[in-house]
């Protein structure tokens, strides 16, 4: 709800799984990760996603957004292949400026 109302197009995935087949099919600008999806979770999909990315001139960039907010966490994300970290629950004026930082501008 916070990034349509900024105006965004969003597309949801229930686990890691899908969020890899979305990522194979579809063309997006940024990732917001869930760090706890059943399955293949966030930090297993984005190293995935990096292993694709690797040799090529594409970088996704990925948001880790998780509950997990002690310390090291930020950390464990970024080491995973994060490029940033938004803990739950997402203020809408922090979600916005994590999104002017990483979202192309065109």
């Amino acid at each position: 709800m916070q990034l349509k109302k900024l105006g965004l197009s969003v597309q949801t995935a229930s686990n890691g799984e899908e969020a890899l087949n979305a990522l194979a099919t579809g063309n997006y600008a940024l990732i917001l990760m869930d760090c706890q999806m059943p399955g293949i979770d966030g930090f297993e999909a984005t190293r995935r996603i990096r292993q694709l990315e690797n040799g090529s001139t594409r970088h996704i960039p990925i948001v880790a957004m998780t509950a997990n907010a002690m310390q090291g966490d930020r950390e464990l994300c970024l080491a995973a292949g994060m490029d940033d970290y938004l803990a739950k629950p997402i203020n809408l004026q922090r979600l916005q400026l994590v999104l002017e930082k990483w979202l192309p501008t065109s």
